[in-house]
């Protein structure tokens, strides 16, 4: 029997995100997946070790790469529309759940139960979904900052509601507040100033 978990997930470098906006640098759904993956890790850490939590960062991490895996099936709805209303937000929630379901599928029944917290969001992991989420977020910002620094001026407005929305968040998620606060500022560096030069 062939499966095709894998080769779908493989086609992560395929989806282009930021469709509606003019890009200085186009960003497919892989290279986001490993920054929200490296981020959700940090967030985790971070919890663990200043916030004495007991967070699984690799599980953070392995969510973190999966988190958008169902865009391989629905491609990347543009945030304006996928949040527009409540109805429109919730029936994109339900698409992404039978994708989701679709790739799960994809697999081996007897490997189905490791992959479906992966995938699936539960209640056992709902704070490094939450975190994960949150990386999301930053790396969203990290994106706008990028194209704003480069004279992009079409990711300002972008800009500034991510940057609301993790400040809202920074309350509920210390971990947040600490990494834009300690790691977020050397995202604006060069090459020479990150390494010390």
């Amino acid at each position: 029997m062939e499966y095709n978990f894998y080769a779908m997930i493989s086609r992560m470098k395929y989806i282009n995100r930021w469709a509606l906006m003019r890009n200085s640098r186009e960003e497919n759904l892989c290279e986001h997946s490993l920054e929200v993956a490296i981020i959700a890790h940090a967030l985790a850490t971070i919890g663990n070790v200043r916030y004495g939590k007991n967070l699984n960062t690799e599980r953070a991490a392995l969510i973190g790469i999966y988190h958008d895996a169902s865009e391989i099936i629905t491609g990347d709805m543009p945030t304006p529309i996928k949040y527009y209303s409540d109805e429109l937000k919730n029936a994109f929630k339900d698409v992404e759940n039978i994708a989701c379901h679709k790739l799960l599928y994809k697999l081996p029944e007897d490997l189905r139960k490791a992959y479906e917290p992966i995938l699936l969001k539960s209640n056992e992991d709902a704070y490094l979904w939450r975190l994960v989420k949150a990386a999301d977020k930053l790396s969203a910002m990290i994106k706008c900052m990028e194209e704003t620094s480069s004279g992009n001026s079409e990711f300002s407005t972008a800009l500034n509601t991510i940057s609301k929305s993790l400040n809202n968040l920074s309350d509920e998620l210390p971990e947040v507040n600490d990494f834009m606060k300690d790691f977020l500022p050397a995202y604006g560096k060069t090459l020479d100033e990150l390494s010390g030069k």
